[in-house]
């Protein structure tokens, strides 16, 4: 690796480190969750944190016929045989990131994620090869320039909340946070950890209806977003607790000079100058959940079969005999529906 990746190192570890260090009496759910029961809930996968995690974590003396490093993919293979083995999803997609510098969010403030290096060609192939694995086991993946994995997964959260399901996020992220209603969970993978909402307002302070604002007074150095220069997590958490939102701390501002907070009179100073940097932070911040989606419903419905030409498929991405092999094993021995 060269260190003109050092940054993306820097990224995952910042994710382990949001799922580190919770407090005692987080309400983990696992303990009540047999495979009948997890099957009924719609799995959505955020792909590149495992894609990239495995790019840094495995040899990239892993390659195929022709020499290319197959590492991520890999990795990312044997994570989806694990899940697929060990929960029987029935309903489940995976979403993919497209670029760092197309979105729409790119439109709103040029900086978003400009602190970021783009993937190398080696890696980025192994995405186009993560893509057409799923193709290959039939499971509903998206990805697009204008869009972020965020906003699938957000968007699907709702289309599962709309049809009366409850959502397993399966990433160490988070931004995701946002998205929890009261049923759903986000499952950092890797850790096996589970946060349901109460387990996030325990970590952060906050509710997940909270977090957005969170994010936005806060700021986020990974993605490159703002906040308000001088407000941290404490500040953030005390005026949250106070006026609910953001709306609510700027409907009464002057109501913060009579917080009992250090610095009570510097705070609102700093939130009535930064205004504009908090109101752009929480845009960059919001997930989006309303993309038009054709039959997601019906897409996000998985039979564990694959199609027939699902072994060429997958031979085609360059995966090993082994990693194909626990794939295909994985899909053939999920529990009936």
């Amino acid at each position: 690796m060269t260190t003109r990746y050092r940054l993306w190192r820097r990224v995952l570890r910042s994710r382990r480190k949001e799922t580190s260090g919770r407090a005692s009496g987080i309400h983990m759910k696992q303990a009540n969750m047999t495979v009948e029961t997890m099957d009924r809930r719609v799995y959505l996968i955020d792909a590149s944190v495992y894609i990239f995690r495995a790019w840094f974590s495995l040899p990239d003396s892993m390659t195929d016929a022709v020499g290319r490093p197959i590492n991520a993919l890999t990795g990312f293979s044997d994570m989806l045989s694990r899940l697929i083995r060990e929960r029987g999803p029935r309903q489940i997609a995976v979403a993919f990131d497209e670029s760092l510098t197309s979105s729409f969010r790119n439109r709103i403030d040029p900086n978003y994620k400009a602190n970021r290096e783009s993937a190398p060609e080696e890696l980025k192939h192994q995405f186009r090869m993560a893509r057409q694995l799923c193709d290959a086991l039939g499971l509903y993946h998206l990805a697009c320039e204008e869009f972020e994995a965020d906003d699938y997964i957000g968007t699907l959260v709702q289309v599962a909340r709309d049809s009366g399901a409850a959502s397993i996020i399966v990433s160490p992220d988070k931004d995701l946070a946002q998205l929890l209603g009261p049923d759903d969970l986000i499952w950092d993978f890797a850790k096996d950890e589970w946060l349901d909402g109460d387990a996030i307002t325990a970590k952060f302070g906050v509710t997940p209806s909270q977090m957005l604002d969170y994010q936005a007074l806060v700021g986020d150095t990974v993605d490159n977003i703002p906040g308000i220069a001088g407000v941290g997590p404490k500040a953030a958490i005390a005026l949250l607790t106070r006026f609910g939102s953001l709306d609510g701390i700027y409907a009464d501002l002057d109501a913060v000079l009579a917080m009992p907070v250090r610095g009570a009179k510097r705070l609102r100073k700093l939130l009535d100058e930064q205004r504009d940097a908090a109101e752009r932070s929480r845009k960059l911040a919001r997930i989006v959940t309303d993309i038009p989606l054709e039959c997601a419903v019906e897409r996000l419905q998985w039979t564990g079969c694959p199609p027939a030409d699902a072994d060429s498929l997958l031979r085609e991405t360059g995966l090993g005999t082994g990693a194909i092999s626990r794939l295909l094993d994985a899909c053939a021995n999920l529990p009936a529906a």
